[in-house]
């Protein structure tokens, strides 16, 4: 499926610790006076078919480069059209779960380092999404002096009691309680289409989904993340590969941990959130407002009856309010009257 929308795009493998990572540049054509945008991706579903889906109202990437911003989105090791690692070609049972937060912010920082080289510009903005916020803002505690802004969207942040990510939940260990199931989850898992749409349907309060999504989004993001694992088809249902070390980071997350420190990010800091996200929750936000101490700006804002996938779902829906509050955080001086 290919665009056409009128958006420069290219895609490119940078070097990473584990091996290369994939990087899709967007944009408009000459760089403006922002610093560059890196848009990172969640626990399952990696950079592309989150971000720049070919269809109308199923691209972040190319609303905010029509915005006037230089966008890149990445792929973390084991993800997308980054280099798979070589436990991903054994038995999920034969290795701990891969790529924990502390792998995820080396790949952040080598996607930073390239995108300065290519830029010349040493500051980007990040946005991360669900567990890619998680991974944005460990990054931005550790490294404060790359970061120009910050968005953190839908993102855990330290939420005990979590209804379905914690104790109590398929996650657990049920032989050690308050323990991550890793050897029955293993290294990395398999994801087929029929369970990428589940929680999404669940949090939409509509009977007709349709309504509140366009199905040509939902089949677009169904179709590319399939092919963003090159032996999906080789599986039946086709199935694309995911790392599970974000989500035994997510687990402890939900069980009440903090795994970094908020107070050490200093770059101004946008907390979004949909009201009907099943993932961040309002403890997560409450936490991170009162922690982003040295963030010289700081906003939370809520999104009402917005779900966890609102940047794909209709404008009415949420998505134009989403747009609207991260280009004006994103790029502030274009908002001065």
């Amino acid at each position: 499926m290919t665009h056409d929308d009128g958006l420069i795009r290219e895609d490119m493998q940078v070097p990473g610790e584990a091996g290369k990572l994939f990087l899709r540049r967007v944009s408009a054509g000459a760089a403006g006076s922002a610093p560059p945008m890196l848009l990172i991706h969640g626990a399952r579903v990696p950079g592309v078919p989150s971000f720049d889906l070919a269809v109308p109202g199923g691209s972040l990437a190319a609303d905010l480069a029509r915005a006037g911003l230089e966008v890149y989105i990445g792929d973390l090791r084991g993800y997308g059209y980054s280099d798979r690692l070589p436990e991903m070609e054994r038995d999920p049972a034969e290795s701990r779960p891969l790529v924990r937060v502390r792998e995820a912010a080396r790949d952040i920082g080598a996607m930073v380092d390239a995108i300065a080289e290519m830029t010349g510009r040493e500051r980007v903005s990040l946005l991360g999404w669900a567990t890619g916020g998680m991974w944005c803002g460990f990054y931005a505690a550790l490294h404060p002096e790359r970061i120009e802004r910050l968005v953190l969207y839908n993102a855990l942040y330290r939420s005990p009691g979590h209804p379905s990510l914690g104790v109590g939940s398929s996650l657990e260990d049920p032989e050690r309680p308050g323990q991550f199931a890793a050897r029955a989850l293993g290294g990395y898992r398999f994801n087929a289409a029929s369970g990428l749409l589940g929680a999404w349907d669940d949090s939409i309060p509509a009977d007709d989904k349709s309504e509140w999504r366009d199905p040509a989004v939902v089949a677009a993001y169904v179709e590319a993340a399939l092919a963003s694992d090159a032996t999906s088809g080789e599986r039946e249902p086709p199935s694309f590969r995911a790392p599970t070390g974000a989500l035994e980071d997510s687990f402890y997350q939900a069980c009440g941990r903090q795994l970094y420190d908020a107070s050490l990010i200093e770059s101004p800091t946008l907390v979004i959130a949909g009201e009907r996200d099943f993932w961040s929750q309002p403890a997560d936000r409450e936490e991170l407002a009162a922690h982003l101490c040295h963030a010289p700006e700081m906003k939370i804002h809520v999104i009402p009856d917005a779900t966890h996938f609102v940047h794909l779902d209709r404008s009415h829906a949420g998505r134009d309010e989403f747009l609207r509050v991260v280009t004006e955080f994103l790029l502030p001086d274009d908002n001065v009257t």
